[in-house]
């Protein structure tokens, strides 16, 4: 016992005074030192019967009790109150005293037992009020009913902080109640468990009881106290019927809603209105003492009927079909785990329903089962663990609910105006769907747990428009959230994972709205939209699902925005089978396949999104796949940037394609499409690849910075390259080789580490009002059997000759201005026959002939980096191969006197003075580690990206 907290000493500080009537005025004290000195003792009554009475009030735990006292009129005079006298029944009106000193006490109603001579009423009372140890005192209260003890708080200021022990009336609340913590009721259908940290009462227990106090109970074969006014049932039919006929609702000030009344008017109405607040401030019995405040407190005004409250207690509840259409509200009420202790099921019919008149009713903390039998003939695909159907809210809280119907929802939500709360409840282990949302109902479903149902976690349909948030719904045998047929709803902040098929599915016209959901280790995809579905799906979290992250097909058409979609075991966006959708400001990444895959004339629009760092390819458009694509970042992916092959026809516009460990846009097997005003850049490969049939338009884009040249067209590979700069690329700007044929207009081709344009292995092209200059290597360089079209371009600044012709390839020139460049402007390897008309080659540097004439040997102005185009020779005395040459200034000194052999006129740089011969060269310095001549510009890389669906 917490007596420490309690003080017997005499010099205890007396009650005030209270204002109102409920008191005997009496003589003042103020000039005695004996507190009762002039007050002798009558004779008739005992020390003991006064220690009850002033212990238990009108009517103490020993049973019988007298009726409640009514209100006194106020005093005419002030003064003290003997401490006897505060706690007398009934006094009629105040008594002087006599001469002698003795009051005269007014008679009582009924005699009372005597009392032996001698004893002083007056020390019994002074020992009961300020020297009785707490212990024994609170020992005493703890037999007290809550409304005795609500008195008992009004005698003193002692009585009244040991009569709020926290203990005690947890014990009292326990024995009620059965809670195993104060559980608050701070409106209707608002019920909380709280610590007594949580609670801003200081005596939680006691507020609590307070709040609950206007509920009536069913708890079969229970026996309260005798004079407990607390109702008790059986059945929870015979509570409702109860609550029916009073009406539905719990006026605060009805009979049984208060636990004190009479003297203690103040502690009962702030323990019959619950929902008040700031009652327990304003009211006298639940302040630090007692007599304090004027006039009547809030908490006595008449206040709105609320729903009536029944605490159903632990037990099973079989044979009871509850059909709910009033305001009533049924909570569990038990030790533990509150929902696991009660527990309502039923074999046929829905275990528990709300109809419409239910607007403000409650079922909370209790577990509710539908267990059909499976050799029943009845049928039960319209039953239902729960049902709430039109026009109707109830709120269900905290309920464990369990079905094992394979023909119907464990909860079905149906109708116009149904709108319930349902929050905090497991759905789970259910053998069909677990929540049902149909034909335009709404409510608010949050903070559930709906797992491991047979069939989907989640059904809405049929316009039916819910709200969910924070709603755990995983491990499900089906898809975890199923809108169909029209089906709408807001889904906000849940965690949707594990699911057998998609974590959410969207078909057939439905439109809902997700947003910051986290979707995420499905076992097949993470959205699934198809047969015309719709959706906004904004700010979620989609990852680790084993197929696509999204899947959009079928004319689908919704918007996927502001989501990180990463790491799947597939895909991250598959949009396939005429699908659409507006993909947007996505962060897309770390997926095994495509970032995005379009296919099978699909056409959505792609923009703003980042997509990079995938394990395979950017975007990946095949299948006769279209689609606008702007203004998207693709970066850092292993495979190319985006692939468009078999028929495609997208449109890239304003896209940044970067930093890809292969190539940026790769077109093969007939992809066509347009590439427009994007910055293609820093690829370990080509920029861009065109190869067999694919025929792009690629126009106004930025490509630089290519480890393998700007733009790679092969293996008869097409397009119109039209407007673009290429530039700073670490081989040729456009490379066009293997009867491919492209067309090239009014390009800028410039300060490429190689050549501007390469032409060889029988390529062709079209070359029209191109500007190619500031090059390493020639401007064109047109080789072995090709036969390009050179028309009205500007070939100049270059580092070496503007166009070079060399081993049989041939080519039309027509009107081009060639100047500047420093080894030629036109240079023709021999057998080289050019169809040459109209062109201007000036202002040429000359480099090669300089030196030759200045017996220079040519490596010195090319190095092992260019090939400048002369004669070069072969030493048979030095036994040199097809595979070195020497320049005519080295035969001339280096080799002189030697067996030599011109070879012919082409483009080369000299062994010689390279240092690779046996010979060291006369004309030149240290020897270099090259040992190769080489004829032709390395060989650009083919991709080898690999063509996964």
């Amino acid at each position: 016992m917490p007596s420490a907290s309690f003080s017997s000493s005499r010099s205890y500080v007396r009650r005030s005074r209270r204002k109102g009537g409920h008191r005997i005025p009496l003589p003042s004290r103020t000039q005695s030192t004996e507190p009762c000195e002039s007050v002798p003792c009558p004779n008739n009554v005992t020390g003991s019967a006064m220690a009850a009475t002033a212990c238990a009030g009108p009517s103490g735990s020993g049973g019988g009790g007298s009726p409640p006292v009514p209100a006194a009129a106020p005093a005419t005079t002030a003064g003290h109150h003997s401490p006897y006298d505060l706690r007398r029944k009934s006094p009629p009106a105040y008594h002087e005293p006599g001469p002698s000193g003795t009051c005269s006490l007014p008679a009582r109603k009924r005699p009372r037992t005597s009392l032996s001579q001698g004893v002083d009423v007056c020390n019994v009372s002074q020992y009961l009020q300020y020297e009785l140890p707490d212990e024994v005192l609170l020992c005493i209260l703890s037999h007290l009913t809550e409304r005795d003890l609500c008195r008992v708080a009004q005698v003193c200021k002692r009585f009244n902080t040991i009569a709020n022990d926290t203990e005690l009336w947890k014990s009292l609340y326990q024995s009620v109640f059965e809670y195993d913590m104060p559980l608050m009721h701070t409106a209707p259908c608002q019920f909380e468990f709280m610590t007594a940290d949580e609670c801003d009462a200081e005596n939680p227990w006691k507020e609590s009881f307070r709040q609950l106090y206007y509920g009536i109970h069913v708890r079969p074969n229970f026996r309260p106290k005798k004079d407990s006014r607390i109702k008790h049932f059986n059945t929870i039919r015979a509570a409702l019927e109860y609550v029916e006929e009073r009406g539905g609702s719990t006026p605060p000030s009805s009979s049984g809603s208060s636990p004190c009344s009479g003297a203690a008017a103040a502690t009962a109405t702030a323990a019959a209105t619950p929902g008040a607040a700031g009652a327990s401030a304003a009211c006298a019995c639940a302040g630090a003492g007692a007599g304090v405040g004027a006039g009547p407190c809030a908490c006595r005004r008449a206040a709105q009927p609320k729903p009536a409250l029944v605490f159903v207690h632990q037990g099973l509840y079989q044979e009871e079909c509850l059909a709910i259409d009033t305001d009533v509200q049924l909570i569990g009420c038990a030790a533990g785990n509150v929902a696991e202790s009660v527990v309502l099921e039923r074999e046929a019919e829905s275990t528990l329903t709300f109809a419409e008149g239910a607007s403000r009713a409650y079922a909370g903390h209790m577990t509710l089962k539908f267990s059909p039998d499976a050799t029943s003939t009845m049928q039960h695909h319209k039953h239902y663990c729960l049902e709430v159907s039109d026009n109707c809210s109830p709120t269900v809280d905290h309920c464990i609910i369990r079905s094992a119907s394979v023909v119907g929802a464990a909860v079905c939500v149906s109708g116009a105006g149904a709108n319930p709360v349902i929050k905090h409840c497991d759905i789970s282990d259910c053998e069909n769907v677990g929540l049902y949302v149909t034909d335009y109902a709404q409510g608010a479903y949050q903070d559930n747990e709906i797992s491991r149902n047979a069939l989907a976690g989640i059904w809405v349909k049929n316009f039916a428009n819910p709200i969910m948030r924070r709603n755990h719904i995983h491990h499900g045998r089906d898809v975890g959230i199923f809108t169909f047929e029209n089906g709408l709803g807001y889904f906000e902040a849940n965690d949707i994972h594990n699911n057998r098929i998609a974590g959410f599915e969207v078909k057939a016209g439905a439109n809902p709205t997700v947003v910051h959901c986290e979707i995420h280790h499905g076992q097949t995809g993470g959205i699934y939209v198809h047969e015309s579905g719709l959706g906004q799906f904004i700010d979620n979290k989609i990852h680790s699902n084993n197929f696509a992250g999204v899947w959009i097909t079928s004319n689908s058409n919704p918007t996927i925005r502001r989501n990180e979609i990463y790491n799947g075991h597939q895909g991250g966006v598959y949009i396939f089978g005429e699908g659409r959708g507006l993909i947007e400001h996505n962060n897309i990444y770390g997926n095994a396949l495509a970032g995005i895959q379009i296919r099978t004339n699909s056409d959505p629009i792609v923009r703003h999104n980042k997509i990079h760092h995938g394990q395979h390819g950017g975007i990946y458009v095949h299948e006769k796949g279209q689609g606008l694509i702007e203004e998207n970042e693709v970066y850092a992916n292993t495979l190319a940037g985006v692939w468009i092959t078999t028929g495609s026809t997208p449109v890239l516009r304003r896209n940044r394609i970067h930093s890809g460990k292969q190539v940026g846009v790769y077109f093969y097997d007939n992809g066509h499409g347009k590439l427009e005003d994007n910055d293609i850049f820093n690829h370990l490969y080509s920029g861009v690849q065109i190869r067999t049939g694919s025929n792009p338009v690629i126009r106004g884009n930025k490509i630089w910075g290519g480890q393998n040249g700007g733009v790679l067209v092969y293996n008869g590979g097409l397009g119109l390259l039209e407007q673009n700069e290429i530039f700073d690329n670490a081989m040729a700007g456009v490379w066009i080789k293997t009867d491919s044929n492209p067309t090239l207009k009014r390009n800028k081709i410039f300060d490429g580490r190689d050549g501007g344009i390469c032409i060889f292995n029988g390529g062709k092209g079209v070359l029209e009002e191109n500007d190619i200059f500031r090059n390493a290597q020639a401007g064109v360089l047109i080789s072995t059997q090709s036969h390009p079209v050179l028309r009205r371009n500007r070939i100049f600044d270059g580092l070496a000759a503007g166009v070079e012709i060399t081993n049989n390839a041939t080519a039309t020139l027509e009107h081009n201005q060639i100047f500047n460049n420093r080894f030629g402007g036109l240079c023709l390897a021999s057998g080289v026959s050019p169809l040459i008309r109209g062109n201007k080659i000036f202002s040429n540097q000359d480099a090669v002939e300089k030196a030759v004439g200045g017996g220079q040997c040519l490596y010195k102005i090319s190095s092992y980096t260019s090939f400048p185009m002369h004669d070069f020779y072969r030493c048979q005395t030095c036994n040199t191969t097809d595979r070195n040459a020497i320049c005519v200034n080295c035969i001339k000194t280096c080799h002189q006197g030697h067996d030599v052999e011109f070879i012919r006129h082409d483009r080369f740089f000299c062994d010689c003075g390279a240092g690779t011969l046996s010979n060291q060269c006369q004309l030149q310095g240290e020897p270099t580690q090259d040992t190769d001549t080489l004829y032709d510009s390395a060989a650009p890389m083919e991709s080898h990206t690999l063509m996964v669906n």
